[in-house]
């Protein structure tokens, strides 16, 4: 199994160097890690007194890496929810907060488990989960990573500005739809036609 900090190296490298993109509501960004992230953790990484852009433009890949072990994994307890899922929750919490565990939380109620979806990993959660994942692993991964393409599908159903991260300008997947498909298993990754039937409605 992966490390910890081998997961989250990988994920610096998926989210790429820096970003103000206005249509993205975390605004300025770098190796994934926002300035709003900045601010709530203090670091004011150019030791101006002030955390803005240019404590985002400062942010070094190792120092990314590090942030998110320590706040997007080990506080959320994501250690403690089954090794197959872990890379995807953590790569999803990194993106989305807690509305990675709540994923995997409405995954769990739908299969009848009694847990609350409110995004927090406490013991029901994890003990749900674990006997979830117990009679094969790799399904349960898979079921959860295609639980978290339909929420990428769904926000950007639901949020035109942010129909171009779901799908590219040529109609193929777009970086949201890649980046969830990249922990599922191939036979459950959408073909390109299905894909196009999927956002055939959007403009």
């Amino acid at each position: 199994m992966q490390s910890v900090t081998d997961i989250a190296r990988e994920i610096v490298a998926r989210e790429g160097g820096f970003v103000n993109d206005s249509a993205d509501p975390g605004g300025a960004t770098n190796h994934g890690v926002t300035l709003a992230t900045l601010q709530r953790l203090g670091l004011d990484l150019t030791g101006d007194g002030r955390i803005d852009v240019a404590d985002v433009r400062a942010l070094t890949p190792d120092r990314a890496a590090a942030i998110f072990t320590e706040y997007y994994f080990r506080r959320p307890r994501l250690g403690d929810l089954p090794d197959a899922v872990q890379p995807s929750i953590f790569d999803m919490y990194v993106n989305a907060g807690a509305n990675a565990v709540k994923i995997l939380q409405q995954l769990l109620v739908d299969a009848g488990a009694d847990v609350a979806v409110d995004g927090v990993v406490g013991p029901q959660t994890i003990t749900a989960a674990r006997v979830a994942a117990a009679p094969d692993p790799g399904l349960f991964a898979d079921a959860y990573g295609i639980a978290r393409r339909n929420y990428y599908y769904a926000l950007a159903d639901a949020r035109p500005q942010s129909r171009k991260y779901a799908r590219r300008a040529d109609g193929g997947k777009g970086g949201w739809i890649v980046r969830a498909e990249e922990f599922i298993s191939p036979r459950f990754r959408l073909t390109d036609a299905a894909h196009l039937e999927r956002t055939a409605a959007w403009a």
